[in-house]
């Protein structure tokens, strides 16, 4: 009998995981096509930015811009900003993320330069403190991030920057490939690595170009934007990811409940009918006994 109330408390116990489960599922689903909406509608904006500084520094010859060039007096600093998420129940996500930022410090040390480790996401925050690194600032953008949310830490980071504090800015983040692929990777933000006009795709011509302004105003203004708008494409791909992790990694645990809860409940089904085959069996030896 008191393996039968057992087997029921449990069976109870795991309908109940299986029901929060399937809630939470339906909304990192919500939450995904909702994330995921947002970072195709930037992601032209960033690649088309990044193309143009492609093709103006192609074709402004000499010119650069700060933002582009290693500092002049190394610091001996460079920060790293690592992407975590709020909340656990991710599946591997936090663990990848968080690895490949121990990798990107180890790195710094190769460097024999000094990291300066910024988060955002609770989660990365508790991890550095269990790992006894000492976090310079920690960020909150939530759920929804907005471009105006996150442009004062980008221009704060960029004015650092070129005030020679760093010599270097990087991203630990999870890198939305397809809702089947996520890859943590390490960006480099700054200095920024214009990219070749042919990886680009920029059609390349043997025309010379005039520059309306020139081609240095054309930098600066370009170059902040290409700027702020990745790091804000990075944080849109983290927040993607996450939810499209946190959607699997409930959809898992729902199947999960619901394969242990049949178990158990062919498990009651076997004791109830051994108690039935016992009393049966103990009122028919009663009843001979009588005769």
């Amino acid at each position: 009998m008191a393996q039968i109330r057992e087997i029921k408390k449990r069976m109870v116990a795991v309908r109940t995981i299986q029901r929060i489960t399937k809630t939470m599922q339906m909304i990192a689903t919500a939450k995904f096509t909702a994330s995921l909406s947002r970072a195709k509608a930037s992601r032209p904006y960033m690649e088309r930015i990044r193309e143009l500084v492609a093709e103006v520094a192609a074709r402004a010859g000499d010119e650069s811009h700060p933002l582009c060039l290693a500092p002049a007096k190394p610091a001996g600093k460079e920060l790293i900003l690592v992407i975590a998420s709020d909340r656990g129940l991710c599946g591997a996500y936090n663990g990848h993320v968080l690895r490949t930022s121990l990798i990107a410090l180890k790195g710094v040390k190769s460097r024999n330069a000094q990291s300066v480790v910024e988060t955002i996401g609770k989660k990365a925050t508790a991890f550095f403190k269990f790992q006894k690194v000492p976090v310079a600032q920690k960020h909150q953008f939530g759920d929804r991030p907005t471009f105006e949310m996150v442009e004062p830490l980008a221009e704060r980071l960029m004015s650092e920057y070129l005030a020679g504090e760093y010599d270097a800015c990087r991203i630990v983040y999870m890198k939305f490939v397809s809702n089947s692929k996520q890859v943590p990777e390490t960006m480099q933000l700054l200095p920024m690595r214009v990219p070749a006009a042919a990886k680009s795709g920029i059609r390349t011509s043997e025309a010379l170009y005039e520059f309306s302004p020139n081609a240095s105003e054309l930098l600066n203004d370009l170059l902040p934007r290409a700027v702020k708008i990745s790091l804000f494409q990075a944080i849109l791909d983290a927040i993607v990811s996450e939810n499209v992790m946190r959607m699997i990694a409930m959809k898992a645990a729902t199947d999960n409940a619901s394969g242990i809860a049949k178990s158990l409940h062919r498990s009651y089904n076997r004791a109830r009918q051994g108690r039935i085959t016992t009393e049966l069996t103990e009122i028919i030896s009663g009843a001979a006994a009588l005769e």
